[in-house]
C-alpha cells in the first residue's frame, strides 16, 4: 500500500527502499567505439579455434585501477550469441586476419573496415 507516495506495510511500518550502487561503472571505462569500430561491427579474432566462428564488436573496456584493457565481442558458432572477451591485439578488421602482413586494430587503429 502507498500513502502519500511512501510505501507502507500492512502493519503500518514504512518500507525502506534499498539503494543499489553499481560499482562496476566506477571501476571500468567502457567505450562503445574503438579503433574505428562501433557496436555491431563484424570483427575477426586471432587465436580462436573453430570453423564458422563469427564475432561482432560490443565494447572496449579498461580497468581504471590496473590499466588492463580488453575487447568484448558477441558471437561464436552459428546460432549462438555468447559474450566473450579478447585482448585488443587479437582483434582485426573483418576479412583482414588471413591476409599477409595483417595488423591488429590495437596496433593500427582506424584501418579500413569491411
Amino acid at each position: 500500500m502507498v500513502v502519500g507516495g511512501t510505501p507502507v506495510g500492512l502493519n503500518g511500518s514504512v518500507a525502506r527502499r534499498k539503494t543499489v550502487v553499481d560499482t562496476r561503472a566506477a571501476k571500468y571505462d567502457r567505450l562503445e567505439t574503438w579503433a574505428g569500430l562501433r557496436v555491431g561491427d563484424a570483427i575477426d579474432v586471432d587465436g580462436v579455434a573453430g570453423r564458422g566462428l563469427t564475432f561482432t564488436f560490443m565494447a572496449h573496456v579498461t580497468n581504471k585501477a590496473t590499466g588492463e584493457s580488453w575487447v568484448e565481442a558477441a558471437g561464436g558458432r552459428s546460432g549462438t550469441n555468447a559474450v566473450r572477451s579478447f585482448r585488443p591485439e587479437q582483434v582485426y578488421a573483418k576479412g583482414t586476419l588471413k591476409k599477409a602482413g595483417a595488423v591488429s586494430l590495437a596496433d593500427q587503429p582506424g584501418l579500413p573496415l569491411g
